[in-house]
């Protein structure tokens, strides 16, 4: 990975956006649910567990402007056919992306 986010990266990560079912992940992003805060213990864990190419791709990620991450992940749905990736890569998603990934910067 360089400096930017490509669906390699997200593909190494497809178990995280698919872990929620879609028709829940739909109710967070149209509820803009801090999820990050709500989790906030279990998050600070996992990112203690970080190696160091994790960090560097968590870094980029939330680096990046989010019309570019949303085209990543659409890119990510065009491929899988995941519903999880098409909820993410709406344009109605971009609130509940930004609240979460300002609750990330916040903790790292």
């Amino acid at each position: 990975m360089v400096d930017k986010i490509t669906y390699n990266d997200l593909k190494e990560y497809d178990f995280l956006f698919t872990m929620t079912p879609s028709f829940l992940m739909g109710t967070v992003i149209k509820r803009n649910t801090n999820v990050v805060k709500k989790f906030n213990s279990t998050v600070k864990s996992n990112l203690d567990n970080l190696n160091e190419k994790q960090k560097k791709q968590l870094n980029i990620i939330i680096n990046t402007d989010i019309e570019e991450l949303q085209e990543v992940l659409e890119i990510a749905y065009k491929k899988t056919h995941k519903k999880q990736y098409k909820l993410l890569s709406d344009y109605k998603a971009r609130d509940f992306i930004k609240l979460n990934l300002d609750e990330l910067k916040k903790l790292i």
